[in-house]
């Protein structure tokens, strides 16, 4: 399936988006430079929808990511014209075009200054907070990056947005248990979202893997990744990192039967036995070959995967098959 300049390219593979970014030209050339008041401007001009407004954002992202700053510049000017300069989300744009524009660490300082000082002006602007918070990790500055995102949580706890991107810093730091807090905060928002509930499984089986075989907490660990991934799959029949993380907890629980005993006094949800660990195995093993094997071939309604993980799955298959 083509990628959509009405859908978000935060996720989009680099060849898909240099797909949008070549776009650039027709759409600059076929929708409006300038918002007017006459009337007669709609004799020459594309109508004014939200959907071209979108556009315009998500073209302007897509070139910054496949290094076209120029129409990305153009896309901004007529999203200034449009919005103003001070809209608050045209603010975070305009900081981020300076961020792609700045050549050295001097320059990002003088972008964050900028940020302070809006911020200074109107504490509650939430787009340039992120922004902000954003340009403190790119520069390595971590430990403020999470403060900042801790105050931004106190005046905003319901935004899901925020606790993911603070569970992805505290994970990046290794701090599983803090990682695994904040992904069950986005849980409380966003119950059905089958990717968080696959990422929390990710961090739990991490944080398993981290400790001990047969330790008390390996297993509580493996027993909630193992929740999590089967949680994300009866939410999203053909989630692909759900079976894969699936496959591999089971692996090892196949490979290290649990200590029943230790679970007992550990957790109300234990592991499964070796003959339920065994038919969750060949579930996860048949899902994922039939996802492989159908996106090799394109098959219509099987061609929205990332290509990293098919290959991913496809290695962890050929492992199992070779009984690594």
């Amino acid at each position: 399936m083509a990628p959509s300049l009405l859908h978000p390219p935060s996720q989009l593979s680099p060849a898909a988006a240099l797909q949008l970014s070549q776009k650039a030209p027709t759409v600059l050339q076929s929708s409006p430079s300038t918002v007017s008041s006459s009337p007669l401007s709609a004799l020459f001009t594309a109508s004014e929808t939200p959907d071209l407004w979108i556009k315009y954002e998500n073209l302007l992202l897509s070139c910054l990511r496949t290094g076209d700053e120029r129409a990305a510049h153009q896309c901004l000017e007529r999203l200034v014209t449009r919005f103003g300069n001070d809209n608050e989300r045209i603010m975070a744009l305009k900081g981020l075009l300076k961020e792609a524009d700045a050549q050295n660490n001097g320059e990002l300082e003088k972008v964050l200054e900028e940020y302070d000082q809006i911020l200074s002006d109107n504490a509650t602007n939430i787009p340039i907070a992120k922004r902000r918070i954003a340009l403190l990790r790119s520069m390595g500055r971590v430990s403020e990056a999470v403060s900042s995102l801790v105050q931004l949580l106190d005046f905003s706890p319901t935004d899901a947005e925020a606790w993911s991107e603070l569970g992805d810093i505290y994970l990046s730091q290794g701090l599983y248990s803090q990682a695994i807090y904040a992904l069950e905060e986005v849980l409380l928002l966003v119950p059905n979202a089958w990717n968080i509930h696959a990422r929390l499984g990710e961090v739990q089986y991490m944080a398993a893997t981290a400790s001990g075989a047969g330790d008390v907490s390996s297993q509580k660990s493996l027993a909630e990744a193992l929740k999590r991934f089967a949680r994300s799959i009866e939410l999203c029949d053909d989630y692909l990192r759900g079976y894969y993380g699936l496959k591999l907890v089971t692996t090892r629980i196949l490979r290290e039967p649990p200590n029943r005993t230790k679970q007992d006094d550990a957790d109300d949800f234990v592991l499964p036995d070796t003959s339920t660990a065994e038919r969750l195995h060949e579930l996860a093993t048949e899902k994922l070959s039939e996802i492989v094997r159908h996106y090799t071939l394109q098959d219509r309604g099987w061609r929205g995967y990332d290509e990293s993980e098919i290959a991913a799955a496809r290695d962890l298959l050929a492992k199992n098959a070779a009984g690594a």
